[in-house]
């Protein structure tokens, strides 16, 4: 049964259980660990980015052989190949997939297209103004991220404010992004007008997630200092667009320039493989299970809340332990509130 006292109405919306959605992260949110979520109450987001459609249809229906339960298919528009694009939403349309979820620029055509084909759509925005082109094109929910979030970074602003500057200016429901991945976090957005939380890094740090395990190793280890918030890895996106990864040796050798890198500058040699594919160093791509070379240097993804992920759970272990924090967190405010003081 669902926990009533934390189902808020995004939940009901969306066909999940609690308010916990597991971020789209390229190559790491596969079937499994999509399914994962979906099957434990949370809302399971596939990481689709300029993936081919016939990889697209076999991990929808892979996550369908495992559970019933509903999920979202996660595209960059902005940043993939319009004939690509197209053909990705036109799998998506033809396997019927509940929802979308787009990232980066707002394109509106996608968004109509996705509105058109039945889809709820899920747009994550980091700017108030990024938030109100989203609602404007037609989004169902919000997702905002705060520049405290791991991978892709598409603002400035710390998600504290910011949840909050969004959820007074829209009328969607917003879930908050970067930096919450423990029950206290998920009360804390909930008090800033959010419905429900976005997970990365935790989620990166499950049995399911296809990170390779050094990079889950990395995220266990580190803190958020151990963060960094950079545009060297660059290459396959569009110029500006900066990611936060842990510190490595590429990092290190950046010294304090951290920003300002070109794409169209930079080298292409080669570091590792990917199933056949080369990589080459500054590739935006992180290292995953079937991932050889040298892992160290690619783009470790974390967000800031590497600091209280330390376990390596199954995805539901991960929902269990957020939403048994939660409440441990709300019984807290009550006896605070009512003069006990804190637990």
């Amino acid at each position: 049964m669902p926990d009533q006292s934390l189902h808020t109405p995004v939940c009901s919306l969306l066909g999940c259980d609690v308010p916990i959605l597991s971020a789209g992260m390229g190559g790491v949110a596969r079937s499994e660990l999509v399914a994962a979520v979906a099957q434990a109450g949370g809302y399971g987001i596939l990481g689709m980015v300029r993936e081919t459609p016939s990889f697209i249809a076999q991990e929808i229906e892979a996550v369908r052989a495992r559970t019933a339960r509903a999920f979202a298919v996660n595209l960059i528009p902005a940043a993939t190949d319009p004939d690509l694009l197209d053909a990705e939403l036109r799998i998506c349309f033809e396997l019927d997939v509940p929802a979308m979820c787009f990232f980066w620029d707002v394109v509106p055509s996608a968004v109509v297209r996705a509105k058109a084909a039945g889809c709820l759509v899920l747009h994550q925005v980091g700017s108030v103004a990024a938030a109100l082109a989203a609602e404007a094109a037609g989004a169902d929910v919000l997702i905002v991220q705060g520049v405290e979030a791991g991978g892709h970074v598409h603002g400035t602003a710390g998600a504290l404010v910011l949840v909050e500057q969004v959820v007074r200016q829209v009328n969607l429901p917003v879930i908050a992004s970067g930096g919450f991945a423990t029950g206290a976090s998920l009360v804390a957005a909930l008090a800033l007008g959010a419905q429900g939380i976005h997970c990365g890094t935790a989620f990166l740090a499950t049995t399911e997630s296809f990170a390779h395990a050094e990079h889950k190793a990395r995220v266990l280890t580190a803190v958020a200092e151990d963060t960094v918030h950079t545009d060297i890895y660059a290459l396959n996106w569009p110029p500006n667009t900066p990611v936060r990864v842990l510190r490595n040796s590429v990092i290190a050798a950046l010294g304090p320039n951290l920003m300002g890198h070109r794409p169209d500058l930079m080298p292409r040699e080669v570091i590792a493989n990917e199933d056949g594919r080369p990589l080459p160093r500054y590739s935006t791509d992180s290292p995953l299970r079937t991932t050889t070379g040298d892992l160290e240097a690619m783009a470790i993804y974390a967000g800031q809340s590497t600091s209280l992920i330390d376990t390596l759970p199954s995805a539901a272990g991960r929902i269990d332990a957020i939403m048994g924090e939660a409440r441990i967190a709300l019984i807290r405010l009550a006896a605070m509130t009512n003069g006990v003081g804190a637990l």
